[in-house]
């Protein structure tokens, strides 16, 4: 974002990140801990609004960590970080989409800009990865569907309010907007949205949170599951939903062997604010 008169004590404000400039040798970097361990796929160097300050250049290490990094590896070079996008060149008030090339996964990357300049995003996209081993000790229920789990909505039959990703994120609803809300059906049918769980499992408990939603929430609602077969299954056979409220479903599911995708049904359309799958996961 661009504020025009808008200044600080250090000179105009941007909303990004923007170095001095440099007078010396070396270049500028920043830290930036993943939200989820994963394998990157590709990132994007956004330097809008940044036209003549933007970097001529950038690279990416990347580190894979269990443990806070301590401050002498901040800037270290070599080990422990793994460059994975070699010296790559910018262009300014633009996204620069960046293709990364590694099948291992991790858990923090260095963004060093050359030499200095002013970056707005650092958008990093992957695959999430979960030791499955660990998350499943005590044969307790996990999230499948959890975003942070490897869960990704890959279809719906309506965006028009919500992305349906937004029904696996972490915790409540902050509000309808951090939902999934299809515009109202005038026609017959009913609305959808299929969620790839993070690793195949049996589920054992559902929860349809509608909070926030009050006038529009959906009449009713039902959950399949996609078997090894290919094949879809009914979890849970359409069930009344009410206003503003976290159901939770256990007795009412029907047992079936491990899926690998949910597909939820709304009736007719409306919003949903959580989706949660609890199972356990499904052994070789």
């Amino acid at each position: 974002m661009f504020v025009p008169g808008k200044y600080t004590g250090r000179g105009k404000w941007m909303d990004g990140w923007e170095s001095r400039r440099r007078r010396t040798p070396g270049h500028d970097w920043c830290i930036i801990r993943l939200g989820m361990r994963g394998i990157i796929r590709g990132v994007n160097v956004d330097t809008r609004f940044f036209t003549g300050n933007f970097p001529s250049h950038c690279s990416i290490d990347a580190v894979d960590s269990t443990r806070p990094l301590s401050p002498r590896m901040y800037g270290a070079e070599g080990g422990p970080w793994t460059t994975v996008l070699p010296n790559a060149a910018l262009e300014g008030d633009r996204d620069n989409y960046l293709t990364i090339r590694s099948d291992l996964p991790w858990t923090h990357v260095r963004l060093n800009i050359f030499p200095d300049g002013g970056v707005a995003r650092l958008r990093v996209y992957g695959d999430v990865v979960v030791d499955w081993r660990r998350m499943t000790q005590g044969e307790r229920l996990v999230d499948l569907a959890a975003i942070e789990h490897g869960g990704l909505a890959i279809d719906a039959s309506d965006r028009h309010y919500g992305e349906p990703n937004n029904m696996i994120m972490p915790g409540r609803a902050r509000n309808m907007g951090d939902g999934w809300e299809t515009k109202r059906r005038r026609g017959p049918g009913y609305d959808w949205a299929i969620i790839r769980l993070g690793t195949p499992g049996v589920v054992a408990k559902v929860e349809i949170d509608t909070q926030h939603f009050k006038g529009n929430f959906p009449d009713s609602a039902s959950l399949e599951g996609l078997l090894v077969d290919g094949t879809w299954t009914e979890l849970l056979p359409q069930t009344k939903l009410r206003a503003h409220h976290r159901h939770l479903f256990v007795r009412q599911l029907r047992v079936t062997p491990p899926v690998s995708q949910v597909r939820l049904n709304i009736f007719p359309d409306g919003g949903i604010s959580r989706l949660r799958v609890y199972g356990r996961v499904a052994t070789a």
